[in-house]
């Protein structure tokens, strides 16, 4: 797994703010778009669109550090209003400064254990599929919890 880490993070969308969070969701990924250390950058709706899966994958803990700080600044307010986070969780080895960050949203940690990956992305970087298709079944479930 080297140095990367990823999360899931599953969202309970406020009452009314769909379409406000589709827009600043928009925005989120464009800007995302241009940091390098963000490998998987993805968000998934229900179908009643009162939940939101979210996947992200960073080369190192720098490159989630960096991404944190800047989506600290620039949408944290405005996402707070339209969600609220359910469940956060941790794939990898973070580093201290990134779990400081993570701890203040009750992340909860799961370190490499076993396992290969066949998806080769960009920089040669790997990608579960087994695991995202686990944590895809287990989002479908609790969204409704």
């Amino acid at each position: 797994m080297g140095g990367e880490v990823s999360w899931q993070v599953e969202l309970a969308v406020k009452p009314g703010q769909l379409d406000n969070f589709r827009a600043l969701t928009g925005e989120m990924v464009e800007s995302t778009k241009r940091e390098p250390g963000a490998l998987i950058y993805e968000r998934f709706v229900s179908e009643d669109g009162k939940g939101v899966y979210v996947y992200e994958r960073y080369a190192d803990s720098a490159a989630a550090v960096a991404h944190l700080q800047a989506f600290g600044r620039i949408y944290g307010e405005r996402f707070a209003k339209m969600v609220e986070r359910r469940r956060f969780t941790v794939f990898g080895t973070p580093s201290d400064e990134l779990k400081g960050i993570l701890d203040g949203f009750g992340a909860t940690y799961l370190g490499p254990f076993a396992g290969f990956s066949r998806f080769q992305g960009k920089g040669g970087q790997t990608m579960g599929w087994e695991l995202r298709n686990m944590l895809y079944a287990s989002f479908a479930r609790t969204v409704d919890d």
